[in-house]
């Protein structure tokens, strides 16, 4: 899925303000990398655009929640409101600026036994950002931090991320204690204690200041790998008054599914296997439907085959089974045999089915439709009489109190 990472200036938005930028095709690689105005930012069809707050714009807070804070359906029916409350309350002296001013995000999948990671940002400058993506035709799908302390079973992992140049290098500490940023030199490197299992991320452009200063091997990650890397986690700071509805939330993300699953990498194996599934099948379906019909035509024929030979006079085959029925019953006319549209067969096989049913008091047979006048309707109404008889081949109807009895397939 294509990815644009917008990385929000410190500055409030205009015109003119210049955006850092990444395109990434699959998520995982960056393909481009810009710095333009907002009206110049790429903005392919179908892109998923990532809003990232720098690591200088955020503070954190580790925070214990009261009981029942963090209970199901916490953005939804009043939830958000109680918890912002209840944040407000808790940061109101750990923030220089007023908590009305701020805007707080909870880490992802919080437990309620366990102190919960508060991100917190200045709450104009966020709004002030969004709308103006908004405005510029990139709205954000995603709010993400550049840095976030590990939590679960990674809270005791950190690491360390030098960035800027050779002459003013800056350090980013990511662990337990949150996010930490000062510039790096012989007086900070003097004062702390850096943990000796710390991994050491660095810039190019750092790469040897920091191997210098930490004495170990600082591995190569550019400003565009570790911006892809922040949109990988679960954070999103889109909460409580930047929260979609749900309908829309869950509309994006399975647009977000479909879009990966049709064009991300990962799946590109799942997709070549869905087509090969397919195209088997298709082809299955077209064998077996020619076998079908293949046999049909080898049975039409058969039958075609039985009724010219037995009755030479047919020469044109509309309807097979019609033209046998036909045909044998005018060859049992012609040498004296009763068919079964004959008056004295239907008669009898009236009689075996209504041995006990009362005389008509009239006969009609005209063409093969007999016509029982005097017939008690109730009792040659429909059942075992009429069931036993259509077995047989014949449909029999009620009109008023005459009983008609016809044969079915006999035109």
């Amino acid at each position: 899925m294509t990815l644009l990472i917008v990385t929000l200036s410190p500055e409030l938005p205009t015109t003119a303000t210049l955006c850092e930028a990444v395109l990434s095709n699959d998520g995982q690689t960056a393909s481009q990398s810009v710095q333009v105005p907002l009206a110049l930012l790429p903005a392919a069809s179908g892109t998923e655009i990532v809003a990232l707050v720098p690591a200088s714009q955020l503070s954190w807070h580790r925070l214990a929640l009261p009981r029942g804070a963090l209970k199901a359906g916490l953005f939804q029916e009043g939830g958000a409101g109680r918890l912002r409350a209840v944040l407000d309350g808790l940061l109101e002296d750990r923030v220089l600026d007023d908590t009305s001013q701020l805007h707080f995000a909870i880490e992802p999948q919080p437990r309620a036994d366990e102190p919960v990671w508060v991100a917190a940002c200045d709450r104009a400058w966020l709004h002030g950002w969004l709308a103006a993506l908004a405005q510029a035709g990139r709205a954000a799908s995603r709010i993400v931090p550049e840095l976030a302390p590990p939590s679960g079973s990674a809270s005791a992992s950190t690491s360390l991320y030098v960035t800027g140049s050779a002459d003013h290098a800056q350090l980013m500490l990511a662990g337990p204690d949150g996010v930490t940023l000062m510039p790096l030199s012989v007086a900070t490197a003097a004062l702390v204690t850096w943990p000796e299992e710390a991994e050491v991320l660095a810039e190019p452009a750092v790469a040897a200041v920091a191997e210098h200063f930490f004495n170990r091997p600082a591995t190569l990650q550019n400003a565009s790998e570790r911006w892809l890397v922040a949109t990988q986690s679960g954070w999103d700071l889109a909460q409580f008054d930047l929260l979609y509805n749900r309908a829309t939330r869950t509309r994006k993300q399975l647009s977000a599914m479909v879009s990966a699953l049709f064009r991300a990498p990962r799946w590109r194996a799942a997709r070549w296997a869905a087509v090969a599934l397919l195209a088997v099948n298709l082809v299955g379906l077209q064998v077996w439907a020619w076998k079908e019909r293949s046999a049909q035509a080898t049975q039409r024929a058969a039958i075609h085959t039985a009724l010219t030979s037995t009755f030479p006079d047919i020469r044109v085959v509309v309807d097979a089974p019609v033209q046998m029925a036909r045909a044998l019953a005018d060859l049992q006319r012609a040498n004296g045999i009763s068919s079964s549209a004959d008056l004295e067969t239907m008669l009898g096989r009236f009689q075996a089915a209504a041995p006990k049913l009362a005389g008509p008091s009239a006969i009609e047979f005209i063409a093969g439709e007999m016509r029982l006048k005097g017939i008690d309707p109730a009792a040659a109404g429909p059942g075992p009489i009429s069931s036993q008889l259509q077995a047989q081949g014949y449909s029999t109807r009620m009109e008023a109190d005459s009983l008609v009895l016809k044969q079915e397939r006999l035109p």
